[in-house]
């Protein structure tokens, strides 16, 4: 005859479905305040910002976007952000915008945004964008002015402009701050670097390749 379960054994159930239910039901946790305007110079660490007290119209605002940036650099491209360290009222909020400018043939390269979806919408121009699945299949698309695409948060993605005029887009995301890590500057150029034996297997080539691309992406000295 099986015994039935003591309460102690319920009580643990009971605690490891609720911790379990939570675990995958939750998001952002909801806000228990009007506005949480973050605290950008406080020593305090929490997940995200501190509140500071006081607040003014301008912590909302943000005008940054609203011309095209530079993009005589070695990709083309510039990213121009509005998330939460530089529009102050997004703290607890969820969402951002940036703005990406590319010169004619530049690349916004492959990189990942770790904390959330992107969509775009173009502004102007044409594009060839893409992402990757964990599965390793590619999707593509060229892209014109008015037109949307979204990448699903975390998965590896670019952005091209194959035309012979500047493009612009308009960035979303779901995220006061997604965060952005380019998969050739985080392999290539971490500090402390990534162990060259570790890249020299991985990649299946020689040192001196590794090296030569090292070089690329070294960490400017002050």
């Amino acid at each position: 005859m099986e015994k039935p379960f003591s309460s102690l054994h319920c009580f643990s159930l009971s605690l490891f479905l609720s911790l379990f239910t939570t675990t995958v039901l939750a998001g952002d946790p909801d806000m228990l305040q009007d506005v949480c305007v973050a605290d950008l110079n406080s020593s305090v660490k929490v997940n995200g910002f501190p509140c500071k007290a006081d607040i003014t119209a301008d912590d909302f605002y943000f005008k940054g976007l609203a011309n095209p940036g530079a993009t005589n650099n070695t990709m083309g491209s510039v990213v121009t952000a509005a998330n939460v360290e530089k529009v102050p009222g997004l703290n607890t909020l969820g969402v951002s915008l940036s703005r990406i400018d590319y010169a004619p043939g530049g690349l916004n390269p492959p990189h990942t945004h770790p904390r959330a979806t992107e969509m775009i919408f173009v502004l102007e121009g044409e594009l060839e964008v893409g992402f990757i699945t964990t599965s390793n299949k590619l999707f593509t698309k060229n892209i014109t002015k008015g037109d949307i695409f979204v990448f699903p948060r975390g998965l590896v993605h670019f952005q091209k402009n194959n035309g012979v005029e500047p493009a612009a887009v308009i960035a979303a995301f779901n995220s006061q701050l997604p965060g952005t890590q380019s998969i050739a500057v985080t392999l290539f150029g971490s500090t402390p670097e990534v162990p060259e034996y570790v890249l020299t297997k991985a990649f299946q080539v020689g040192t001196k390749e590794v090296d030569k691309i090292k070089a690329r992406f070294a960490p400017k000295k002050n």
